[in-house]
């Protein structure tokens, strides 16, 4: 439809002005081969101009147009089109109009955002201003504030220091004070003394003959008493020698009452010596010595009862009281039986090595021993012998010949025996302990008819090389096994707990539980434990009975106990060094304990009781089938 409006014309052909009553200006001729001009017009005039300018063959060519389409049978059709074309064009005008109002609206609102956003950072400028002012002003202030500080300060020092100045001073004229004052009092000292000598010279001079008088008279009376004294002495000396040269029998008299003097002098001092130390050998004991069952006179006077409670004791078996696995309790039979045998026989003694974790019986067994043996013991403690020093050899020798002189033989027990009997070549010791080694083995380099030596340690591996070849018989004392820890806690809760209850006048009862099959399930918690453990976890169940509001023993307190003393043990365990538990073997277990089943009463057969040895012990289960298979 280009064409209908003359939108396809020319561009570059001018308006045609005749149309619009105007006509060729003057100067607007053609040039000189007759082509038209342009015009020499201005500005303003071409404006003018363009805006009357219009082109009337475009009105011709639509009203052609016009013509045509009437003619046309699509004439209808054609003016439908043309008004849905222009109602379209209405519409797109409408939304354009509407999108250009919100774009409007848009870009107030965009206008307002800025506006706010601006006031923002307008106030926030301010604030940031306003902080900046004040703290500015701060640090003025704070300047300020340190510069009074400082004069004041300044102001300080200089009148401290006018003070002491002015102190200085008082100081300097009262020193001077004293020193004219002390030179005044000294000068009329001198002048004192100086007085005083004179007059004392002048007095001197003035008695002079009498004073040498009186001194004349004290020489001559002293030399006649001297001189007289000399006489009388020389006289009755003279007459006594006189007498006893010129008499024979005065002479040997004299000679034999000196010498016999001088004998019984010496003789009482080695009687006296002997005696005592026959005293200390025979009746006394000596001072390593902790624990005896030899009579001694001392003991027997200051302890006459218990003196007449062990003369009165006989032979018992050397196991009564002691519960240990049966291997061990087979050997040591054996070793009791040989013992008295050798006693009565008057044999020689073997020496054993009791080793092993503390608290399994040794010492109890030396005693019990010594009393089946009918023998008496002692026991002495290593770590009595180590701080000794030199004294250390004298005690030792002291030991021996006290227990040589026993009629009925002594077993010589040495508790702890690894503190003074440690390696020479790789232990760091003292000569003095050294020395004190060297004399323990020279006194049990032979084997005695009068004493049997017994030594126990934790750590047997740390003897010397000598002292490991005077022992005869080595015994390990394990820990107790499942069996023993049952007939451990059924003895110590006899001993402990149900004979106060039957006696009736302690405040302690027994309440109504099956005390066998608790013992049993105990043993089975006590895992690991040593007698001396479980003793005194029947001493724990005594004291909860007398703590109790009616001293009553429960079931419930009972194993209370039992699991704190656990818990206890565990804890010392884990406290130990991995050194320690190699040395000391604090945990066993016992071959006995997988195949070993407690009775069970009839009140606990609903209750299930699990036994399962930890890998801890079964470690020590194939430690302990080692070393018994080496053995």
């Amino acid at each position: 439809m280009s064409w209908i409006f003359g939108y396809g014309r020319n561009k570059d052909q001018g308006p045609d002005l005749s149309q619009m009553g105007l006509g060729v200006p003057a100067g607007a001729g053609g040039s000189d081969d007759g082509t038209p001009k342009a015009p020499s017009l201005t500005n303003a005039e071409r404006k003018a101009m363009e805006a009357y300018r219009f082109d009337s063959t475009a009105l011709e060519r639509a009203a052609q147009a016009a013509r045509e389409l009437e003619k046309s049978k699509h004439a209808k059709d054609a003016l439908e089109l043309s008004k849905q074309q222009e109602a379209t064009r209405q519409f797109e005008q409408q939304a354009k109009i509407k999108e250009y109002e919100a774009h409007i609206a848009q870009m107030q609102i965009e206008g307002k955002r800025a506006e706010a956003e601006e006031k923002r950072k307008l106030l926030q400028e301010e604030t940031k201003q306003h902080q900046a002012r004040a703290q500015y002003q701060d640090q003025l202030s704070r300047k300020r504030y340190d510069d009074q500080l400082g004069q004041q300060q300044r102001m300080n020092e200089e009148s401290l220091k006018r003070q002491e100045e002015s102190v200085a001073k008082q100081e300097a004229m009262r020193k001077a004070t004293i020193e004219h004052e002390m030179d005044l009092r000294h000068k009329n000292e001198m002048k004192r003394v100086e007085a005083e000598l004179k007059a004392k010279a002048k007095i001197d001079r003035e008695n002079r003959d009498l004073t040498l008088e009186q001194i004349r008279l004290k020489a001559e009376e002293n030399r006649v008493t001297v001189l007289e004294s000399i006489k009388t002495a020389g006289t009755v000396i003279g007459s006594g020698a006189q007498a006893l040269l010129t008499d024979w029998n005065k002479v040997l008299t004299a000679a034999g009452g000196l010498s016999l003097l001088a004998l019984g002098v010496y003789s009482a001092k080695g009687a006296t010596s002997v005696t005592a130390r026959y005293i200390e050998s025979r009746l006394g004991k000596p001072s390593l010595v902790r624990e005896t069952s030899r009579f001694s006179l001392l003991e027997a006077a200051k302890h006459p009862i218990e003196t007449l409670k062990s003369l009165k004791q006989t032979e018992q078996d050397a196991l009564s009281g002691v519960i240990l696995a049966p291997k061990l309790e087979e050997r040591l039979r054996d070793v009791a039986i040989a013992t008295k045998n050798t006693k009565q026989n008057k044999g020689m003694y073997r020496n054993i090595l009791m080793h092993g974790p503390p608290g399994t019986g040794k010492t109890m067994f030396a005693k019990k021993l010594a009393k089946h043996s009918g023998m008496d013991y002692a026991i002495l403690t290593g770590g009595d012998i180590a701080p000794m020093g030199r004294d250390g050899v004298t005690a030792v020798h002291k030991v021996f010949d006290w227990a040589n002189s026993s009629r009925k033989g002594l077993l010589l027990f040495v508790d702890e025996a690894d503190a003074f009997l440690r390696k020479r070549s790789s232990e760091n010791i003292s000569e003095d302990l050294r020395a004190t080694l060297n004399a323990f083995l020279y006194r049990t380099g032979e084997q005695s008819q009068k004493f049997m030596m017994v030594l126990a340690s934790n750590t047997p591996e740390q003897f010397d090389w000598a002292v490991n070849d005077r022992l005869d018989e080595m015994v390990e004392f394990s820990l107790p096994g499942l069996e023993e820890r049952e007939r451990l806690i059924r003895q110590y809760f006899q001993k402990f707990v149900l004979e106060p209850a039957a006696e009736g006048k302690r405040r302690l009862k027994v309440d109504n539980f099956d005390y066998s099959a608790l013992c049993s399930k105990m043993a089975g918690m006590t895992e690991g434990m040593s007698g001396r453990e479980i003793a005194k976890l029947g001493v724990s169940w005594q004291a909860a009975a007398y703590a109790s509001a009616d001293g009553v023993l429960t079931e419930k307190m009972v194993l209370d106990k039992v699991e704190d003393h656990v818990r206890q043990h565990r804890q010392k365990v884990e406290w130990q060094s991995e050194q320690e538990k190699k040395e000391s073997k604090s945990i066993y277990h016992s071959e006995k304990e997988d195949s070993y089943i407690p009775i069970l009463s009839k009140s606990l057969e609903g209750e299930e009781v699990k036994i399962q040895p930890n890998e801890a012990d079964k470690s020590s289960q194939s430690l302990k089938k080692d070393d018994k298979s080496s053995s």
